[in-house]
């Protein structure tokens, strides 16, 4: 059974706002972003940051710090970590600023982005009167909270450990009367030194084998790899302005992008030549 044609739709085509349509994905599951409500009624918002050379943006969520929900200590914990941290990678800190002689608390939670390579064209599609919108979306970003505070955590938690055992190890319990006795091994004997023998050694260089593989190649793209890390860190952030769903500036930006123009736009390529293009078939 075939599936009713309900309405035929005219479809509007714009790329007004090219390149500057991105699709950004939160781990929110079914919750919108948007700032607690015990954070909008001190006056907090939502703030961002972008490094644009690196592509990555941070989105700055007010925490919700109900007594019901929150821990005072951890966050004061954390807010310390979380500054020594920022202050290692040179990553600005906080939007929010701080009062002279106040402790350092967490009182934000930070998501940053991954750009995620795109197979194809991507568009976003609205339905407004009547119509379908086709915008084309020129980046995708994923976002994720940044939790790089832990790690200066528990470095510092290892480090007061110092060299002592586990737990196990450092218990002093009284030996169990139902356990069997445990066998008792003889230390073994030390055995003496091998005789030191000469052994001759040359080095070369790294050379290229039949598959144009650089031999060490890994420290290669390990070599990369850090140096892109170093780039994206010295890179300074800059504030940009955050624009809610419900604000003025969102409300003009989209009816930016839905057109009015009547001017029908002609396929020139073949159906032979579309099919050839896509990877796969």
């Amino acid at each position: 059974m075939e599936d009713e044609i309900v309405s035929v739709i005219p479809i509007h085509h714009s790329d007004v706002l090219s390149p500057n349509v991105h699709v950004h994905q939160f781990p929110l599951l079914a919750r919108p972003l948007q700032i607690p409500p015990s954070a909008a009624t001190s006056g907090k918002r939502i703030r961002a940051r972008i490094k644009p050379v690196a592509r990555k943006l941070e989105i700055q969520v007010p925490a919700d710090t109900r007594p019901e929900i929150w821990n005072q200590d951890k966050s004061k914990q954390f807010g310390a970590a979380r500054l020594e941290d920022d202050r290692e990678k040179n990553q600005g800190g906080s939007s929010t600023k701080q009062r002279d002689g106040e402790e350092p608390r967490l009182t934000e939670v930070r998501l940053q982005s991954e750009q995620i390579p795109q197979q194809g064209v991507y568009m976003l599609g609205v339905i407004h009167d009547d119509r379908l919108h086709l915008i084309p979306v020129s980046e995708t970003h994923q976002f994720r909270p940044t939790l790089t505070y832990l790690d200066l955590t528990s470095r510092k938690s290892g480090r007061s450990k110092g060299g002592a055992g586990t737990d196990s190890d450092s218990d002093d319990y009284p030996p169990d009367p139902d356990e069997p006795v445990p066998m008792v091994v003889a230390p073994k004997k030390e055995k003496k030194p091998a005789e030191g023998k000469e052994v001759q050694m040359s080095a070369r260089k790294l050379v290229e084998d039949r598959n144009n593989n650089i031999q060490g190649g890994m420290s290669a793209i390990r070599r990369e790899m850090l140096l892109a890390m170093r780039a994206v860190e010295e890179e300074p952030w800059q504030a940009i302005e955050f624009c809610d769903s419900g604000t003025d500036e969102s409300n003009q930006v989209f009816q930016s992008i839905l057109s009015d123009n009547e001017e029908r736009l002609e396929c020139k390529t073949g159906i032979t030549t579309l099919l050839k293009s896509i990877r796969g078939l």
